[in-house]
């Protein structure tokens, strides 16, 4: 990962403590009894199953497979569903979900400004959800913590969680933890939402979430499954998302291109950010699996050298 010093990774990990303002994220609120029914019919996940007080990762795709967004959904009540997700795809995401309720007997709405959305990291996330696996969650006076990947340092792991309460709730205990210090945690857990750069730029196997709990093959269908399918049972998936070390900053959205194939891009920065040491960037990179071994450059093949690291977790070699 990092380096194998241990001094090294305390001091990144001592950054890891605390609580974070979120204000890249919003929430669209499913109400009414066909709630769980109708998002079930329309994301890459199962939620008619999910438990109450439980949350899953999903995607929300294109017929043709590709992802318009995704969430940390929770279902809050038999009738009620939550989907934290990137605030600038929200207003589209919310009006193209609308359009498929016809006559399911669901609320779609902006509830943004009914929760406040904290990112808690080291202590403060052990403290209100434990040892919880990715995506358990625990909820105490109306408010909900979502267990979510740790970021990896080494042979770190430092427990991430998303929290939402109400707006009069009292937060967390916890230091005040940097939106880029987050961003950070997030690259280096290895699992991130899609943000507008990103729209319909991937199937969801190519942000690596049939390997962290966001595809369901054995549910129903749901727009652009049989293209999701396709690519995970024939073999067809040649593209993946991997997490780099940059010298310079990059952009979500940028293209990334390898000294073999000078005139196509062959890979797109999903999310960046600032080592705390402020040695550098780490990055997490969609890209196929035959570039990873030619190496990685910014901006064309005269750009500097993207260094690719370990995955955090493994990749799901069999379903």
């Amino acid at each position: 990962m990092i380096t194998s010093a241990t001094a090294t990774i305390d001091h990144f990990a001592a950054h890891l403590q605390g609580v974070a303002a979120l204000p890249h994220l919003g929430v669209i609120q499913a109400q009414g009894e066909d709630a769980a029914n109708f998002l079930h019919n329309q994301l890459s996940n199962d939620v008619l199953l999910l438990p109450v007080g439980q949350s899953r990762l999903a995607a929300f795709c294109s017929a043709k497979g590709r992802m318009q967004a995704s969430f940390v959904v929770i279902k809050t009540a038999p009738d009620t569903v939550l989907l934290v997700m990137s605030l600038d795809l929200l207003a589209q995401t919310l009006k193209r979900l609308s359009m498929f309720v016809l006559r399911a007997k669901v609320k779609m709405t902006d509830a943004t400004g009914q929760w406040q959305l904290r990112g808690l990291l080291g202590d403060s996330a052990r403290a209100v959800l434990d040892k919880a696996l990715p995506w358990q969650t625990a909820g105490a006076d109306g408010s909900h913590a979502v267990a979510l990947y740790p970021a990896v340092l080494g042979d770190t792991q430092v427990p991430r969680a998303l929290w939402l309460g109400a707006p009069s709730q009292a937060l967390p205990a916890g230091a005040e933890v940097s939106t880029e210090v987050w961003s950070w945690s997030e690259v280096m857990s290895g699992v991130t939402l899609v943000t507008q750069p990103l729209f319909e730029a991937f199937v969801p196997q190519m942000l690596n979430y049939e390997s962290v709990g966001g595809v369901n093959f054995k549910k129903g269908c749901y727009p652009g499954q049989e293209v999701v399918a396709r690519s995970q049972f024939r073999g067809t998936l040649k593209r993946r998302n991997a997490l780099v070390h940059s010298p310079v900053g990059l952009a979500a959205g940028q293209d990334i291109f390898t000294p073999t194939d000078p005139e196509q891009a062959c890979a797109t920065v999903v999310l960046c950010a600032a080592r705390p040491d402020a040695q550098g960037f780490d990055a997490l990179v969609s890209g196929t699996t035959e570039s990873m071994q030619t190496g990685w450059r910014t901006g064309s093949v005269q750009g500097e050298a993207l260094e690719l690291r370990p995955l955090p977790y493994e990749l799901l070699a069999d379903i």
